[in-house]
C-alpha cells in the first residue's frame, strides 16, 4: 500500500526546503543552455536547423555518469561529503556564464557553443551532485514530496532564467536589458547557490571505505575521456567527409543537409559509446564498473533504463524547439510567450508537481506513473491544434501593465486564449509527471554509488531532451508543424506499453507504510 501522509517534523521540513533551493540552482543554469538560450538565437536571426543543432551543447547532461564515480570516490578537502564538488561546480559556473555573457551568438558561434558546452557541463556536475546528495539526504517516505519540491525549485528557477528574462529583453515591453544582462545576473544568483552550499547544507555519512585505489579511478577516468575525445575528432572528421561526399547533392537540394549532419551524428555516437565502454573495462573503471553492476542486478533493470529513456520521449520531442516555435512559426511577441510560456506556465508546472507528489501517496508509484504519462501523451496534441488553428482561434485576455520593480510591462499585453489553454494543460501534466519520475530515479540507487547511478539514470531521461534536437529541427521543416506534433504524441506510447509489462518490480519499489525514520 502506498504512504499515509504524516505531519512533518523540524528535522524533515529542514531537509525539504534545502532541496527546494538546491532544485532552484539546479534549474537555472539549464534553461541557459536550453530554451533561454534558443530565444537568444532567435532574436540574433539564426535558423532554426542551426538552433536545433545547438541544442547539442546538452550532450553533458548526457554522459555525466562518465565522471559521476569521480564524484562517489573523491571528496573535496574542507567540507563533509558532496558539499565541496557543490560548491566547486556552483562558483565555476558563475564564472562561466559571465564568460558566456560577453559572446555574440552571431558573430562568435563556435566561441559561444563551446562556453555553452562548458556551462552544460559544470551544470551536469552540479546536478550529479546533487542528485546523489538528495538520494542519500532524504528517507524514503519523503521522496515523493521532496521530488516535488525539488520540481517546485527547479521550475521557479527556470520561471526566471527562461521566463521573466524575455520579458526583460523584449524591445517594447521590457526594461531595456539585453541578454547578456540576464546571463550576468544569473552568475550572480549561481555564485550565491555557492555561499548556500558551503554553510547550510548538513553533512552526509560517508560510505564505507572500498579497497580499490582512487588512483584507479583517476585513471579509468582519463580512459574514457580519451576515448570520447577520439569518438568527438572521428564524428568531426565524418561531418568534413559527408561534406566532401555529397558535395554536389547538397548544393543542388540544401535542406538535404540536415539529414545527412544527422546521419552523420548518429554514426559518431554509435562509435564512441562502445569505445568508452571498451576503455572503462580494460583501465577497470572500478567505481563506474561496479556502480552499474550494483544497478543491473536489481530485477527488470535493463527495461527499466528503456522506460527511462521512453518515458519523457514525447514530452521532450514536443518541448525540444517549443521557443522557436512559439516565436518564429507562430508569431507570438517575446513577452507574451514570456508572460505564458515561461511565467504562467511554469508556475502550472509547479502546481502540478505538488498535486502529483500529494497524489502518489494516495495512489502509488506505478498508478502515478502510469496516469501522468497518459496526461503527458494527451497534452502535445494541444500543440497540433494549436499550430492547425493559428492564433485567434480562442478568445484571450489583456494582461495590464505592471512594475513590480524586478519585472514590469510596460503596455497591456494581449494574451492568446488557444496559446493559454495549450500550456496550461502542457505544464500541469508535465509537472504532475516529472514529480513521479524523480521519486522513480531516486527509489533506483543504492547510497555507496548514488552518484554514478542517479548520474547514468537521469543521463539515460535527458536522452530525449538533448538528442531530439537535432531531429525535431529537421523533421519540423521537413514534414511541417502539424505533423510533427502528432509524431510528438506517438512517441509517447511506447513508454506506457512497456509500464504496464514492468508493474511489478515498480509497485515493489513503493515504501510500505511503516514507523517513520530515526532521526525524526
Amino acid at each position: 500500500m502506498p504512504d499515509s501522509p504524516r505531519p512533518p517534523t523540524l528535522a524533515s521540513l529542514h531537509r525539504l526546503v534545502l532541496v527546494a533551493l538546491l532544485g532552484f540552482a539546479s534549474g537555472l543554469p539549464l534553461a541557459l543552455t536550453g530554451q533561454a538560450m534558443q530565444a537568444w538565437l532567435s532574436q540574433d536571426g539564426l535558423d532554426i536547423k542551426t538552433i536545433g543543432f545547438l541544442s547539442l551543447v546538452g550532450l553533458p547532461y548526457t554522459f555525466k555518469f562518465l565522471w559521476a564515480p569521480l564524484l562517489d570516490r573523491v571528496d573535496l578537502p574542507g567540507l563533509s561529503r558532496r558539499r565541496g564538488w557543490l560548491v566547486l561546480s556552483q562558483l565555476a559556473l558563475a564564472a562561466a556564464l559571465w564568460a558566456m555573457a560577453g559572446v555574440s551568438p552571431s558573430g562568435e558561434l563556435a566561441l559561444f557553443g563551446g562556453l555553452a558546452v562548458l556551462v552544460a557541463f559544470l551544470s551536469a556536475t552540479q546536478d550529479a551532485v546533487y542528485d546523489a546528495y538528495r538520494s542519500d539526504l532524504l528517507p524514503p517516505r519523503e521522496r515523493g514530496l521532496g521530488a516535488s519540491l525539488n520540481t517546485m525549485g527547479y521550475r521557479l528557477a527556470m520561471i526566471l532564467s527562461g521566463g521573466v528574462a524575455l520579458i526583460w529583453t523584449d524591445p517594447a515591453q521590457g526594461n531595456g536589458w539585453g541578454w547578456p544582462d540576464v546571463y550576468r545576473l544569473m552568475a550572480g544568483l549561481m555564485a550565491g547557490a555557492a555561499v548556500l552550499s558551503a554553510f547550510a547544507l548538513p553533512g552526509l555519512p560517508r560510505p564505507p571505505e572500498r579497497h580499490t585505489p582512487v588512483r584507479r579511478d583517476l585513471l579509468g577516468f582519463l580512459a574514457v575521456a580519451a576515448a570520447a575525445a577520439l569518438g568527438y575528432l572521428a564524428t568531426r572528421a565524418g561531418f568534413d567527409a559527408a561534406q566532401g561526399l555529397f558535395a554536389t547533392s547538397l548544393a543542388e537540394r540544401p535542406a538535404l543537409k540536415g539529414w545527412v549532419d544527422l546521419g552523420v551524428l548518429l554514426l559518431g555516437i554509435g562509435f564512441t559509446l562502445p569505445l568508452a565502454a571498451w576503455a572503462a573495462r580494460r583501465a577497470r573503471f572500478e567505481t563506474l564498473l561496479s556502480g552499474l553492476g550494483d544497478y543491473f542486478r536489481q530485477p527488470g533493470a535493463a527495461a527499466m533504463l528503456v522506460f527511462i529513456v521512453l518515458y519523457k520521449l514525447g514530452d521532450a520531442f514536443a518541448g525540444a524547439l517549443m521557443t522557436p516555435f512559439l516565436l518564429q512559426s507562430m508569431a507570438f511577441p517575446p513577452a507574451e510567450v514570456g508572460l505564458v510560456n515561461k511565467v504562467l506556465g511554469l508556475w502550472l508546472t509547479i502546481l502540478g508537481a505538488l498535486l502529483g507528489g500529494a497524489l502518489m501517496l494516495r495512489i502509488g508509484l506505478w498508478r502515478a506513473l502510469m496516469l501522468f504519462g497518459v496526461l503527458q501523451m494527451a497534452s502535445n496534441l494541444g500543440f497540433w491544434w494549436l499550430a492547425v488553428h493559428g492564433r485567434g482561434a480562442l478568445p484571450g485576455l489583456v494582461v495590464p501593465a505592471f512594475d513590480l520593480g524586478f519585472v514590469h510591462l510596460a503596455t497591456p499585453t494581449p494574451v492568446d486564449g488557444g496559446l493559454l489553454l495549450v500550456i496550461a494543460l502542457e505544464n500541469l501534466s508535465g509537472g504532475m509527471g516529472t514529480a513521479a519520475f524523480l521519486a522513480f530515479l531516486m527509489s533506483l540507487t543504492t547510497q555507496a554509488f548514488s552518484a554514478t547511478q542517479f548520474a547514468m539514470l537521469s543521463a539515460f531521461a535527458s536522452v530525449g531532451r538533448v538528442w531530439v534536437g537535432p531531429l525535431a529541427g529537421v523533421l519540423a521543416g521537413a514534414i511541417g508543424w502539424p505533423v510533427f506534433f502528432i509524431v510528438s504524441t506517438v512517441v509517447a506510447l511506447p513508454a506506457l506499453g512497456l509500464l504496464w509489462w514492468l508493474r511489478a518490480p515498480v509497485r515493489a519499489l513503493e515504501v510500505p507504510a511503516g514507523p517513520p525514520p530515526a532521526d525524526d
